[in-house]
């Protein structure tokens, strides 16, 4: 049996402890009890949430978790010095540590992010890369995992991150149906994006706008510099330019997120083998489409079939 520890900072928000319930359902699901779940405080006692509710909470000093898992805040705030003590020794005694949304900030706090691919919330990404310069932050991943270091991003994705765990322990059969049981539409993969596509481009004009729904509607055709200027009624050189101003990204990179959503999409949902999405999509070819989703998902297109199909 596996102990879990969810460490209850004061203010932590509420939602982060939805995640319990996918260890739970682990427990129902097997007919046994693979986990034993705790929440934890420095000093143990209630623990006040964001919402005025308290939690009853055990002390962290010493006690040896196989997985310690770090709510976070509605927003980051300075932590506490007796919590950040128990949180690096209950880290060093625990096989992994973790951390829900925000909690990501009291890890690096602790010292526990340097060296290491992080995720958070993507509205204080930012923050916490010029907070912890020695992290390595990826604002656009729903969960990462990093050697003994998982970090997932918003709230609600503490649960894909609960499923991840399930799967690295018991396999990818139960986590699948755990998914079914929390009525979660799939398992995500922890490198699936935290937004779509379009809105993460979030063009100011219309004339940008337009061109990002023509190469939406037309991925199966080039979409070259030339063609898409031609929409804009621009030049090459002023295309290029006044979309990197409006978007933050090439052209190039950003047919090539749209690319990857309709992709993965396709994949997830529909029956069309992996070579007629690689075409329709306009990867051309399923190595082309191969490389690309490893570099954004840290995944084959191939696993997230299999991962869908088993939800």
């Amino acid at each position: 049996m596996l102990k879990i520890g969810f460490l209850l900072p004061p203010g932590f928000q509420i939602m982060g402890l939805a995640a319990a319930s996918a260890f739970e359902l682990a427990n129902t699901t097997a007919r046994e009890r693979l986990y034993q779940i705790g929440f934890y405080s420095a000093l143990g006692g209630p623990v006040v949430n964001s919402f005025g509710a308290s939690v009853e909470t055990q002390p962290l000093a010493r006690r040896r978790l196989d997985t310690l898992i770090v709510c976070g805040l509605v927003a980051p705030a300075p932590t506490d010095s007796q919590t950040l003590d128990r949180l690096r020794a209950a880290s060093r005694l625990a096989r992994r540590t973790a951390s829900v949304c925000t909690g990501t900030f009291l890890l690096g706090e602790a010292g526990l992010i340097d060296g290491k691919h992080v995720t958070t919330h993507w509205l204080f990404a930012r923050e916490l890369q010029l907070q912890f310069p020695a992290a390595k932050v990826d604002a656009d991943r729903i969960f990462i995992n990093d050697g003994a270091v998982w970090t997932s991003a918003g709230m609600s994705t503490g649960i894909d991150l609960a499923l991840g765990l399930i799967e690295a322990d018991y396999g990818a059969e139960l986590a699948a149906s755990v998914a079914k049981k929390l009525v979660v539409y799939h398992r995500r993969a922890g490198g699936q994006s935290q937004h779509s596509a379009l809105l993460q481009l979030g063009a100011k004009s219309d004339r940008i706008q337009r061109v990002l729904e023509y190469a939406r509607n037309n991925l199966d055709s080039g979409l070259s510099v030339q063609e898409l200027a031609g929409v804009a009624h621009l030049s090459p050189r002023q295309f290029s330019r006044a979309f990197t101003t409006e978007t933050g990204q090439s052209p190039a990179k950003a047919i090539e997120h749209l690319r990857l959503e309709a992709a993965r999409l396709m994949i997830e949902q529909s029956r069309h083998t992996i070579e007629e999405i690689a075409v329709e999509t306009g990867f051309i070819d399923t190595e082309r489409m191969r490389r690309a989703f490893l570099r954004a998902f840290g995944q084959p297109p191939q696993a997230l079939r299999r991962i869908a199909r088993m939800s």
